[in-house]
């Protein structure tokens, strides 16, 4: 099945649901098929055109289109999906717009950039705005004075309810349709391991830990629960990490040069390793039997 004969989710109960819930509908349809690793070959390319147009909307009320730039992983992607969305509505004259706005932007030198984006401009001291920033500034302006003429959320929830194939889809019947989605996906496992190495890259240091010990033990990681700043260690208050595995529920305290992995009910250690610094990694974590 290609991207194009995948249907438009919405987790709604009917199409009679206000604009803005059936906007935020597809907005968290679309959020959980990237959670469970899907891409836009697997999303109807209408419910991203859709995304991505509230996504435009979102950031550009928040701060122009300045913030949009900003938060805009990959311009000419979201790009595309901006602008093939608003023509899908009938938002034209958004559309003109947000050409327009491009096109500005685009056309603007490092400095002149650098000055749109950071916000900051002291008139007293520097005098008037650049021309061409104050050229984006006006085209911001023009935006919200539009939206009064031109809802964008109107005109995209309108747009949704039309999908054709449109499929309402509740809980559990969600997740089952998202399932057989990812059924479909040949690189599944590349994905997952993909997406577990840059979950650990970016892993806070106990985590990191925490996972090592779990593999010195050779038990599954299951849960972080918290961290107890109060926990009473061999005379003295630590901080202790609760979490669970498949054997059951542990906690994880450091000193110097080594952590532990305790069983909270006999303070039996479980496991340890050693590290030379709470800087390193997982990578520079050494194994240590207990």
């Amino acid at each position: 099945m290609t991207s194009n004969e995948y249907p438009v989710v919405l987790t709604l109960e009917g199409t009679d649901a206000r604009d803005e819930e059936v906007v935020d509908a597809n907005v968290a349809v679309v959020n959980a098929m990237y959670r469970e690793l899907l891409g836009p070959g697997e999303i109807a390319p209408n419910a991203l055109r859709s995304y991505f147009v509230d996504f435009y909307l979102t950031q550009a009320l928040a701060g122009g289109f300045a913030q949009y730039v900003f938060t805009a992983a990959d311009r000419d992607e979201v790009d595309n999906y901006v602008r093939e969305g608003l023509k899908g509505m009938g938002a034209n004259a958004h559309l003109a717009l947000f050409d327009r706005a491009a096109d500005a932007f685009g056309a603007l030198s490092e400095e002149e950039a650098e000055i749109y984006l950071d916000g900051e401009w002291d008139a007293a001291t520097d005098g008037d705005l650049p021309d061409a920033v104050q050229a984006m500034e006006d085209l911001d302006a023009a935006f919200e004075a539009l939206l009064e003429n031109e809802d964008i959320t109107a005109l995209n929830a309108a747009w949704l309810r039309e999908q054709e194939g449109l499929l309402l889809l509740q809980g559990e019947e969600l997740s089952a349709h998202i399932a057989l989605r990812l059924e479909q996906v040949p690189d599944l496992e590349q994905r997952l391991a993909d997406a577990e190495q840059a979950a650990l890259e970016t892993a806070p240091e106990f985590e990191l830990i925490i996972r090592e010990l779990c593999d010195v033990a050779g038990y599954t990681l299951q849960a972080i629960t918290m961290g107890d700043p109060n926990y009473e260690h061999n005379g003295e208050t630590v901080l202790a990490w609760k979490f669970s595995t498949d054997h059951g529920e542990f906690l994880m305290i450091e000193d110097d040069d080594e952590a532990f992995m305790l069983n909270p009910e006999t303070k039996e250690i479980v496991a340890a390793v050693e590290f030379e610094d709470a800087d390193q990694t997982l990578a520079d974590l050494t194994r240590q039997a207990p």
